[in-house]
Protein backbone atom coordinates (compact mmCIF):
# COMPACT_ATOMS: atom_id res chain seq x y z
CA UNK A 1 0.00 0.00 0.00
CA UNK A 2 1.31 3.50 -0.47
CA UNK A 3 0.25 6.44 1.05
CA UNK A 4 -2.61 8.58 -0.21
CA UNK A 5 -3.72 12.34 0.19
CA UNK A 6 -7.09 10.34 2.20
CA UNK A 7 -3.86 8.58 4.63
CA UNK A 8 -2.92 12.12 5.59
CA UNK A 9 -6.60 13.76 5.77
CA UNK A 10 -7.50 10.69 8.11
CA UNK A 11 -3.80 12.22 10.37
CA UNK A 12 -4.92 15.49 10.19
CA UNK A 13 -8.55 14.62 11.10
CA UNK A 14 -7.11 12.71 14.39
CA UNK A 15 -4.99 15.56 15.02
CA UNK A 16 -7.48 18.47 15.28
CA UNK A 17 -10.63 16.40 16.59
CA UNK A 18 -8.09 14.98 19.47
CA UNK A 19 -9.33 11.76 19.29
CA UNK A 20 -10.25 8.75 17.58
CA UNK A 21 -14.28 8.86 18.08
CA UNK A 22 -14.38 12.15 17.89
CA UNK A 23 -12.40 12.13 14.65
CA UNK A 24 -14.72 9.22 13.30
CA UNK A 25 -17.65 11.14 13.53
CA UNK A 26 -16.59 13.95 11.83
CA UNK A 27 -15.58 11.77 9.14
CA UNK A 28 -18.63 10.03 8.96
CA UNK A 29 -16.92 6.93 9.87
CA UNK A 30 -17.67 3.77 12.69
CA UNK A 31 -14.93 4.18 15.16
CA UNK A 32 -13.52 0.31 14.57
CA UNK A 33 -13.29 0.78 10.89
CA UNK A 34 -11.07 4.43 11.61
CA UNK A 35 -9.12 2.84 13.74
CA UNK A 36 -8.03 0.10 11.98
CA UNK A 37 -7.51 2.69 9.19
CA UNK A 38 -4.84 4.35 11.27
CA UNK A 39 -3.62 0.90 12.20
CA UNK A 40 -2.48 0.26 8.69
CA UNK A 41 -1.35 3.74 8.05
CA UNK A 42 0.86 3.16 11.12
CA UNK A 43 2.32 0.24 9.56
CA UNK A 44 2.73 1.67 6.74
CA UNK A 45 4.77 4.86 7.80
CA UNK A 46 6.88 3.11 10.53
CA UNK A 47 5.44 3.50 13.73
CA UNK A 48 2.72 4.71 16.43
CA UNK A 49 1.71 8.17 15.43
CA UNK A 50 -0.69 9.08 18.46
CA UNK A 51 -0.56 7.89 21.80
CA UNK A 52 -3.63 7.06 22.60
CA UNK A 53 -5.45 6.92 26.16
CA UNK A 54 -8.78 7.91 28.07
CA UNK A 55 -8.22 11.49 27.67
CA UNK A 56 -7.68 11.13 24.00
CA UNK A 57 -5.27 10.86 20.97
CA UNK A 58 -1.70 13.33 21.45
CA UNK A 59 0.78 13.16 18.11
CA UNK A 60 4.05 11.69 18.51
CA UNK A 61 6.95 12.53 17.22
CA UNK A 62 6.73 10.47 13.98
CA UNK A 63 2.73 12.04 14.26
CA UNK A 64 4.32 15.61 14.20
CA UNK A 65 6.59 14.83 11.36
CA UNK A 66 3.49 13.44 9.31
CA UNK A 67 1.35 16.82 10.31
CA UNK A 68 3.74 18.81 9.07
CA UNK A 69 3.68 17.52 5.98
CA UNK A 70 0.46 17.14 5.65
CA UNK A 71 -0.46 20.81 6.25
CA UNK A 72 1.46 21.36 3.80
CA UNK A 73 0.51 18.94 0.82
CA UNK A 74 -3.90 19.13 1.48
CA UNK A 75 -3.91 22.42 0.62
CA UNK A 76 -1.42 22.05 -2.11
CA UNK A 77 -3.39 19.31 -3.62
CA UNK A 78 -6.89 20.80 -3.15
CA UNK A 79 -5.35 24.36 -4.76
CA UNK A 80 -3.98 22.16 -8.00
CA UNK A 81 -7.32 20.36 -8.20
CA UNK A 82 -9.19 23.97 -8.05
CA UNK A 83 -6.75 25.99 -10.64
CA UNK A 84 -7.07 22.56 -13.19
CA UNK A 85 -11.18 22.58 -13.24
CA UNK A 86 -10.24 26.52 -13.82
CA UNK A 87 -8.16 25.90 -16.62
CA UNK A 88 -10.02 23.28 -18.09
CA UNK A 89 -13.48 24.91 -17.81
CA UNK A 90 -11.89 28.61 -18.28
CA UNK A 91 -9.60 30.13 -20.79
CA UNK A 92 -6.72 27.98 -21.67
CA UNK A 93 -3.88 30.88 -22.15
CA UNK A 94 -2.62 31.06 -17.37
CA UNK A 95 0.71 33.59 -17.14
CA UNK A 96 2.77 32.91 -14.29
CA UNK A 97 5.03 36.04 -14.07
CA UNK A 98 7.71 36.36 -11.18
CA UNK A 99 8.97 40.35 -10.54
CA UNK A 100 11.09 42.52 -8.73
CA UNK A 101 9.26 45.48 -6.87
CA UNK A 102 8.41 48.16 -9.12
CA UNK A 103 5.35 50.02 -10.77
CA UNK A 104 4.94 48.03 -13.65
CA UNK A 105 3.59 44.47 -12.65
CA UNK A 106 0.01 45.68 -11.47
CA UNK A 107 -0.36 47.04 -14.24
CA UNK A 108 0.29 43.95 -16.11
CA UNK A 109 -2.01 42.26 -14.15
CA UNK A 110 -4.57 44.08 -14.92
CA UNK A 111 -3.93 43.83 -18.78
CA UNK A 112 -3.24 40.12 -18.95
CA UNK A 113 -6.16 38.90 -16.23
CA UNK A 114 -9.03 39.43 -19.47
CA UNK A 115 -6.98 36.86 -21.19
CA UNK A 116 -6.62 34.10 -19.25
CA UNK A 117 -5.73 33.10 -14.84
CA UNK A 118 -2.53 35.17 -13.82
CA UNK A 119 -0.45 33.96 -10.87
CA UNK A 120 2.43 36.26 -9.46
CA UNK A 121 5.65 35.95 -7.01
CA UNK A 122 7.90 38.66 -6.43
CA UNK A 123 11.49 38.76 -5.19
CA UNK A 124 14.36 40.97 -4.63
CA UNK A 125 16.89 38.36 -6.87
CA UNK A 126 16.55 38.94 -10.32
CA UNK A 127 18.89 35.72 -10.72
CA UNK A 128 16.24 33.87 -8.30
CA UNK A 129 13.56 34.50 -10.59
CA UNK A 130 15.66 34.16 -13.84
CA UNK A 131 16.55 30.76 -12.60
CA UNK A 132 12.64 29.66 -12.02
CA UNK A 133 11.82 30.90 -15.55
CA UNK A 134 14.59 28.70 -17.04
CA UNK A 135 13.38 25.74 -15.14
CA UNK A 136 9.67 26.46 -16.15
CA UNK A 137 8.41 27.36 -13.16
CA UNK A 138 7.54 30.70 -14.64
CA UNK A 139 6.62 31.69 -17.56
CA UNK A 140 8.06 35.91 -17.56
CA UNK A 141 10.41 37.70 -15.41
CA UNK A 142 9.98 41.16 -15.06
CA UNK A 143 12.89 42.36 -13.10
CA UNK A 144 15.19 45.92 -13.40
CA UNK A 145 18.88 46.66 -14.53
CA UNK A 146 21.02 49.95 -13.72
CA UNK A 147 22.94 51.49 -17.08
CA UNK A 148 23.83 48.84 -19.58
CA UNK A 149 24.20 45.80 -17.04
CA UNK A 150 22.52 42.65 -18.83
CA UNK A 151 20.26 40.51 -16.79
CA UNK A 152 20.94 36.99 -15.23
CA UNK A 153 20.58 33.98 -17.22
CA UNK A 154 21.87 33.17 -20.43
CA UNK A 155 19.08 30.59 -21.75
CA UNK A 156 16.52 33.47 -21.51
CA UNK A 157 15.10 36.02 -23.78
CA UNK A 158 15.45 39.24 -22.54
CA UNK A 159 13.82 42.84 -24.44
CA UNK A 160 13.59 45.96 -22.90
CA UNK A 161 10.60 47.95 -21.92
CA UNK A 162 11.45 50.82 -20.79
CA UNK A 163 14.48 53.29 -19.28
CA UNK A 164 13.42 55.46 -16.49
CA UNK A 165 15.63 58.04 -15.05
CA UNK A 166 16.20 57.29 -11.31
CA UNK A 167 14.66 59.96 -8.31
CA UNK A 168 15.34 60.71 -4.73
CA UNK A 169 12.66 60.24 -2.43
CA UNK A 170 12.82 63.11 0.71
CA UNK A 171 10.58 63.70 3.73
CA UNK A 172 8.55 66.59 3.37
CA UNK A 173 10.98 68.62 6.32
CA UNK A 174 14.21 68.08 5.05
CA UNK A 175 15.97 71.06 3.80
CA UNK A 176 15.69 70.16 0.52
CA UNK A 177 12.13 68.88 -0.08
CA UNK A 178 11.06 72.04 -1.69
CA UNK A 179 13.41 71.59 -4.87
CA UNK A 180 12.53 71.18 -7.98
CA UNK A 181 15.80 69.55 -8.93
CA UNK A 182 18.55 68.43 -7.85
CA UNK A 183 22.33 67.98 -8.25
CA UNK A 184 23.55 64.36 -6.75
CA UNK A 185 26.25 66.08 -5.06
CA UNK A 186 23.70 68.65 -3.10
CA UNK A 187 23.02 65.16 -0.90
CA UNK A 188 26.81 64.40 -0.56
CA UNK A 189 25.93 64.02 3.74
CA UNK A 190 22.80 62.54 4.41
CA UNK A 191 22.59 58.76 4.69
CA UNK A 192 20.77 56.48 2.71
CA UNK A 193 17.81 53.78 2.45
CA UNK A 194 17.87 51.03 -0.23
CA UNK A 195 15.58 47.53 -0.97
CA UNK A 196 17.87 44.57 -1.02
CA UNK A 197 19.48 43.23 -4.49
CA UNK A 198 21.40 40.96 -6.59
CA UNK A 199 22.36 44.00 -9.31
CA UNK A 200 25.16 46.19 -9.66
CA UNK A 201 23.11 48.66 -8.59
CA UNK A 202 24.87 49.24 -5.91
CA UNK A 203 28.18 49.89 -7.65
CA UNK A 204 26.59 52.42 -10.42
CA UNK A 205 25.62 54.46 -7.38
CA UNK A 206 28.48 54.68 -6.07
CA UNK A 207 30.35 55.34 -9.25
CA UNK A 208 27.66 58.31 -10.15
CA UNK A 209 28.89 59.70 -6.42
CA UNK A 210 32.43 59.47 -6.74
CA UNK A 211 31.58 61.06 -10.01
CA UNK A 212 29.77 64.04 -8.19
CA UNK A 213 32.45 64.06 -5.84
CA UNK A 214 31.80 62.31 -2.87
CA UNK A 215 31.82 58.77 -1.17
CA UNK A 216 28.05 57.95 -0.18
CA UNK A 217 27.43 58.05 3.72
CA UNK A 218 25.65 55.35 5.53
CA UNK A 219 23.47 52.82 3.66
CA UNK A 220 20.49 51.11 5.27
CA UNK A 221 20.21 48.01 3.60
CA UNK A 222 16.53 47.11 4.71
CA UNK A 223 12.75 46.77 3.81
CA UNK A 224 10.28 49.31 2.08
CA UNK A 225 8.14 49.75 5.25
CA UNK A 226 11.63 50.42 6.95
CA UNK A 227 13.04 52.71 4.22
CA UNK A 228 9.81 54.81 4.25
CA UNK A 229 9.84 55.21 7.73
CA UNK A 230 13.84 56.19 7.75
CA UNK A 231 13.06 59.39 4.78
CA UNK A 232 9.91 60.33 6.25
CA UNK A 233 11.86 61.27 9.62
CA UNK A 234 15.01 62.76 8.02
CA UNK A 235 17.46 60.00 8.20
CA UNK A 236 17.64 58.84 5.35
CA UNK A 237 17.44 59.46 1.23
CA UNK A 238 15.73 57.13 -1.03
CA UNK A 239 16.66 56.15 -4.62
CA UNK A 240 13.88 55.16 -6.63
CA UNK A 241 12.36 54.70 -10.01
CA UNK A 242 10.43 57.86 -11.67
CA UNK A 243 7.64 56.04 -11.65
CA UNK A 244 7.42 56.00 -8.26
CA UNK A 245 4.32 56.99 -5.98
CA UNK A 246 5.18 58.36 -2.93
CA UNK A 247 4.38 57.48 0.51
CA UNK A 248 2.06 59.97 2.31
CA UNK A 249 5.26 62.34 4.11
CA UNK A 250 7.54 61.63 0.94
CA UNK A 251 8.33 63.95 -1.59
CA UNK A 252 10.00 62.57 -5.04
CA UNK A 253 12.77 64.77 -6.56
CA UNK A 254 14.53 64.66 -9.62
CA UNK A 255 18.12 64.25 -10.24
CA UNK A 256 19.51 66.73 -12.33
CA UNK A 257 21.24 65.10 -15.32
CA UNK A 258 19.82 61.38 -14.59
CA UNK A 259 22.75 60.33 -12.88
CA UNK A 260 21.31 56.89 -12.89
CA UNK A 261 18.97 55.11 -15.05
CA UNK A 262 16.94 52.14 -14.21
CA UNK A 263 15.90 49.85 -17.22
CA UNK A 264 13.38 47.81 -17.26
CA UNK A 265 13.25 44.17 -18.56
CA UNK A 266 11.19 41.35 -19.61
CA UNK A 267 12.46 37.84 -19.96
CA UNK A 268 10.99 34.37 -20.95
CA UNK A 269 12.42 31.61 -22.27
CA UNK A 270 12.32 30.89 -25.89
CA UNK A 271 9.95 28.40 -25.87
CA UNK A 272 7.51 30.11 -24.66
CA UNK A 273 4.11 30.99 -26.96
CA UNK A 274 2.47 34.67 -27.20
CA UNK A 275 5.38 36.44 -25.71
CA UNK A 276 5.11 39.44 -28.14
CA UNK A 277 2.06 39.98 -26.91
CA UNK A 278 2.49 39.79 -23.58
CA UNK A 279 5.92 42.24 -24.05
CA UNK A 280 3.66 44.66 -25.79
CA UNK A 281 1.12 44.51 -22.75
CA UNK A 282 4.24 45.08 -20.69
CA UNK A 283 4.64 48.24 -22.66
CA UNK A 284 1.70 49.90 -22.18
CA UNK A 285 1.64 49.04 -18.66
CA UNK A 286 4.71 50.86 -18.12
CA UNK A 287 3.80 54.03 -20.52
CA UNK A 288 0.24 54.36 -17.58
CA UNK A 289 2.38 54.12 -14.70
CA UNK A 290 4.79 56.91 -16.40
CA UNK A 291 1.61 58.94 -16.73
CA UNK A 292 0.55 58.33 -13.40
CA UNK A 293 3.51 60.27 -11.63
CA UNK A 294 2.84 63.76 -11.86
CA UNK A 295 6.73 64.59 -11.03
CA UNK A 296 8.53 62.14 -14.00
CA UNK A 297 5.95 64.09 -16.10
CA UNK A 298 6.34 67.30 -15.77
CA UNK A 299 10.00 66.50 -15.95
CA UNK A 300 10.04 64.53 -19.26
CA UNK A 301 8.46 68.22 -20.59
CA UNK A 302 11.76 69.11 -19.91
CA UNK A 303 14.07 66.20 -20.72
CA UNK A 304 12.94 64.65 -23.65
CA UNK A 305 15.64 62.94 -24.70
CA UNK A 306 16.61 61.01 -21.09
CA UNK A 307 13.57 59.16 -19.61
CA UNK A 308 10.89 56.92 -20.88
CA UNK A 309 12.53 55.13 -23.40
CA UNK A 310 11.02 52.03 -25.26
Amino acid sequence: MDLELRHLRIVRAVADAGSVSKAATRLGLAQPALTAQLKRIERLLGGPLFERDRTGARPTPLGELVLDRARVLLPAAKELQEEAVRFANGPTTRFRIGATSGAILGGLVERLTAHGPVRTCTSWSARELATMTELGRLDYALVGVCGDSGPPGDSISWTTIGVDPVFVLLGLGHRLSGEKELDLAELAEESWAVNPGDGCFGDCFATACTRAGFTPGTIYETDVATCVHLARIGRAAILCQATHQPATGLVMIPLRGAPLRWRHVLGWHPATPGASWVLAQARQAHAEAVRQSPVYDAWLAHNPAIGAKW
